[in-house]
């Protein structure tokens, strides 16, 4: 997947900001460090559009080519705060994910410890007998038959905990270069009288990893709005809305009719 990030003066959505801490959205595609590719990471992108004067400080991680929310604290007292409701696992993640289905369960608890590979240290596999504990859970959103929407909460957080774990029960997600597909979302997968334009080639509806960091919750203890909530960028709420529309039960693929306008208008998620 060589998707390339280029900055321009939107890239960055803003969510929320205060004198202690800036909460963003994430795009996919930008790094929250350097990686090898040598691309700018997130720190001095969100730098230079917040002002080079502005001390910004990471407290948590987000997949490269994830999308979603994000906390960064503008100071040592509040990178101080958030980093130890993060060890005492105090902040609640949720994310959504399009994974290969089709899915049996509604919902459920993975519990299987990880570590990295030996093969290849990029890459992160379930280890029960010498992994680091992980546990993730796991609600079926909705069922397009062979894609399916979860929400994913998880509990510790180990790198690629999410990805590793849903494959490990047979449900990679639907992209995912590293444990699954590379193959992107076309809307002739699901449409059933899709008719190409003449001349043009079929355009993705998605063709990055399908996961996205919805929502995070911190306490109280802040004294600051305790729920953010990252909205989808186009191509990720293009794809729920045509799976949505297209596949053969409609918008009843969603087990609770409410997530899909939830979803789509960005409003805080409640299993």
């Amino acid at each position: 997947m060589a998707h390339r990030f280029f900055m321009s003066k939107n890239d960055i959505e803003i969510i929320y900001q205060d004198l202690g801490l800036v909460v963003i959205n994430k795009p996919a595609g930008l790094s929250t460090t350097c990686d090898r590719t040598g691309e700018p990471d997130l720190v001095p992108v969100l730098k230079k559009q917040l002002g080079a004067e502005t001390s910004l400080r990471l407290v948590h991680r987000l997949d490269k080519f994830a999308s979603g929310v994000m906390l960064l604290a503008k100071n040592l007292a509040t990178q101080s705060k958030l980093s130890t409701m993060f060890e005492r696992r105090l902040v609640k993640k949720t994310y959504l994910a399009l994974v290969a289905g089709p899915v049996r369960r509604q919902g459920g608890t993975i519990d299987t410890p990880l570590s990295h590979s030996r093969k290849n240290p990029q890459v992160m596999r379930t280890n029960p007998k010498r992994g680091k504990p992980a546990v993730t859970r796991w609600q079926l959103l909705a069922d397009f038959g062979a894609v399916a929407l979860l929400l994913a909460e998880p509990v510790t957080g180990r790198t690629h905990q999410i990805r590793v774990h849903l494959k490990s029960i047979g449900m990679p997600l639907a992209i995912d270069p590293l444990y699954g597909s590379t193959r992107p979302i076309m809307l002739s997968d699901f449409k059933l009288d899709y008719r190409p334009k003449k001349d043009k080639a079929e355009k993705p509806l998605i063709d990055r990893l399908t996961l996205h960091a919805y929502q995070i919750e911190i306490p109280p203890d802040l004294d600051k709005p305790t729920t953010f909530v990252a909205r989808l960028d186009k191509k990720f709420a293009a794809v729920i809305k045509a799976l949505a529309k297209y596949n053969h039960n409609g918008p009843d693929a969603f087990l609770n009719p409410d997530h899909l306008s939830t979803i789509l208008n960005a409003k805080p998620l409640s299993p």
